[in-house]
């Protein structure tokens, strides 16, 4: 059987803001106030990519006032990883398996 990672989710994860912004949110819920102020990004400009990581489940919302909050879905991250340690236990296995050339 084939070990199949997420293709769409790395791609998501891919991008260097998304991944700061990832990275930020495993620590602590924040406000995209405390985003713009960590990243350096525009607000208009991480609100983009605030809602490509919430499209694609990585992160969920959670409005406070007239606030939004971030938090990341560590299951996400983590079913992800489970997919990175399946294919890493599959290739020691495949040391063994050699396929003989024509």
């Amino acid at each position: 059987m084939m070990t199949s990672v997420d293709t769409e989710l790395i791609r998501v994860l891919a991008d260097p803001l998304r991944l700061q912004i990832v990275t930020l949110l495993a620590h602590e819920t924040l406000c995209t106030t405390h985003l713009v102020e960590e990243t350096g990004a525009k607000q208009t400009n991480l609100s983009n990519h605030l809602r490509v990581l919430r499209e694609a489940g990585v992160v969920e919302t959670e409005p406070c006032g007239r606030f939004t909050y971030y938090k990341l879905r560590p299951d996400v991250i983590a079913q992800l990883a489970g997919q990175f340690t399946e294919l890493a236990a599959s290739a020691r296995t495949a040391a063994e398996n050699k396929r003989a050339c024509p």
